[in-house]
Formats: C-alpha cells, structure tokens, sequence
C-alpha cells in the first residue's frame, strides 16, 4: 500500500470554528501546563492520559512500582476538577466492594427496606490499582462500567457519571498471585501505556519537588463539562479516506489469517486486534491531530497510536515468545511493511 505523495489540507474542518478550534488548543496548553507541575518527565505517559480522557477511553498503565503511577491519576482528577476515586486490588476484594451493593436501613418509622449503596466505581477518575492482583470474578466487575458506563447490581442498571475513565495500573516484574486480564478486559482499554524508570535529572527533580510538599499542586484547567464539549469537537475532525482505509488495513495486518495479512503476523502473531483497535485509532488520531494543531488526521497519528492501542491487543505465538519479539516489535515491523510515510501536512 504506496501513499507516500499525498499531503492533507490543513484548513478547517467543515462544521468546526476557529473559536471552537482555538479554545480546543489554548485548554490543552493549560491541561499540559498544570499536569507538569506535579510529573515529571513520562511525556508517553501523560500525553497518552490526556488523549485518551478527550476520546472517552481507558488507559491500562503498566509500570514498576514509585514511578508516579498515581500521582498522575490524581493530578488529573485536579486539573479537569473531577471526583477522583481508588481501588486497591487484592486477592479478598469482591465485586460489591468495587460496584456497591443493597443494605438494609430503617426508616423513622422503624420500617426496614433496601438501599443503594454506591461503590468507589460511582467517580469520574477512577484508580484501579495493581488491577491483575484481583480475581477474575471482581476484575469482570470492570467490564460494564468501561464498555457502557453502567453499573448493574440485582437486575437494575445505573448510570454513571460523564466523563467516566479508568486508568488500571498493574506491575510487570511481580507476577505472584497475580491473575492476568483475560482478553475481553484487555480489549476494553483504549490504551496500554508503559511508565519507565525516570532519567537522571528526572530523578533529581522528582526529589527537589518531593522534598518541598508531596501534596499535587495543578490546579484545575478544564472542567467537565468543557472536556464534554472537546471531545464532541475532536469527533467533528474529519478523516481523509485513504487515512481511514490505511488505519483498517493497519489492524487487517495484525491477523495472520486476514485479507491483508503481513508476513510478520504470519510468522509471530497467534490473535490480531479486534475492531475496537481500529475504532481506537480513529477517535485518537482526530485529538492527537487537534493537539498538534491540526485540522485533520495524518498517517503520523495512526502509526504513533499505532503502539499503545495494539501492543495489549496482539497476541504472539510460541515463536514470538522464544525468540524475545515483543508486540511493539511486531507492530513497528508491520507499519514498515505497509510502507506508508507520515502525511506532509503544510
């Protein structure tokens, strides 16, 4: 698939207005501005966070303990002034801790009848923490309230409130008396992003800040409802066609027995990604382009969200494990094999 010539017109988009536009890129500045405050470095991370919020996605984060996993998750409850809850998984933690259940009250007149008790799921920002520590049976208490934002408990649905997002975080190098996310988990989560071990420097200014207050000091930047209104702008971004096809052959590739299979899904992948990868990098591409200060989406947005929207999607075979390729390996090899360059935008 050879595309290399086409550029993308950079003007704005039909339906959108420069105030609308304008707004959109001075929130994000101060979004960015106020989160840096409090995190330090992991540029990955945070920018991976915010996008995701703005697509109405959730974020599985993975990272070894003490590199500000939290943290983040607070600021930015802080900044977009949001109720911000935490749920810390363990192997004893049932699916009503995380839900909330029915208890019984009694009434002035000493009558007893059943009420709704809210669980911690019941926030706007919530922290799932050490998520693969928890048994499958509560991790699936998850499921609904990621996909359709709802809660289910004995027969009746309640909605939760928008915006609703939950970054999970879970440890790679403690793996005893974990039980790892089955498939459809995984696949709920817009972005699987990597938190590294900070630099030098980066250490050295995380304790000149920590050694000031280890209180957040962002300060709210955007509220909900204005985050409402960007996410409904960044929908309004339109998608050229062959960008479009491009994104859907990009997930085609994943699988070894598609229509468009690549030689290395063939040879390490056992499962490709599945539609939501491909609903993924559309929502996200249209908010990275408006983050960049573009009006429409470019092959460099797909092939950047290419890696946290499909690294927890593939599944490598017996090979791939053996011979140490890593699903980012196998992703960056198949938008080479594609072989489209990033759009030039003028």
């Amino acid at each position: 698939m050879k595309n290399k010539d086409i550029e993308v017109n950079t003007g704005t988009a039909e339906g959108i207005t420069e105030e609308k536009l304008g707004r959109f890129n001075e929130q994000c500045g101060r979004i960015f501005r106020e989160i840096r405050r409090d995190v330090v470095g992991q540029d990955d991370v945070v920018t991976g966070a915010v996008i995701a919020m703005i697509a109405g996605g959730n974020v599985l984060l993975e990272g070894v303990p003490g590199v500000g996993k939290t943290r983040l998750v607070r600021t930015l409850g802080n900044v977009f002034d949001l109720p911000f809850s935490r749920i810390q998984f363990t192997p004893d933690l049932m699916p009503a801790d995380v839900t909330g259940t029915n208890i019984i009250v009694k009434d002035d007149k000493g009558s007893s009848q059943f009420q709704f008790q809210p669980g911690p799921i019941f926030s706007n920002i919530v922290l799932a923490d050490e998520i693969n520590r928890a048994t499958p049976k509560t991790q699936s208490a998850l499921l609904e309230a990621m996909q359709e934002h709802t809660v289910t408990v004995m027969g009746v649905s309640r909605k939760l409130n928008e915006p609703f997002f939950v970054l999970a975080t879970q440890n790679p190098i403690e793996q005893d008396g974990t039980y790892p996310l089955p498939e459809a988990q995984m696949d709920r989560f817009m972005f699987k992003l990597l938190s590294t071990f900070p630099s030098l420097d980066e250490l050295a200014s995380i304790v000149d800040m920590t050694q000031v207050t280890m209180a957040e000091t962002a300060q709210r930047a955007c509220g909900a409802d204005e985050l409402l209104e960007m996410r409904s702008t960044a929908k309004d971004i339109p998608v050229a066609s062959v960008v479009q096809t491009y994104a859907m052959r990009l997930v085609l590739a994943t699988h070894p027995d598609s229509e468009f299979p690549s030689q290395i899904a063939k040879k390490y992948v056992r499962n490709g990604a599945s539609p939501r990868a491909a609903q993924a990098l559309i929502s996200t591409s249209k908010v990275r382009a408006l983050i960049q200060g573009r009006y429409n989406v470019s092959y460099g947005d797909v092939n950047a969200l290419a890696f946290p929207i499909l690294r927890h999607r593939i599944k490598p075979n017996f090979e791939a494990v053996t011979e140490r390729v890593t699903t980012d390996e196998i992703v960056r090899r198949i938008i080479d094999e594609l072989g489209v360059e990033p759009i030039k935008t003028k």
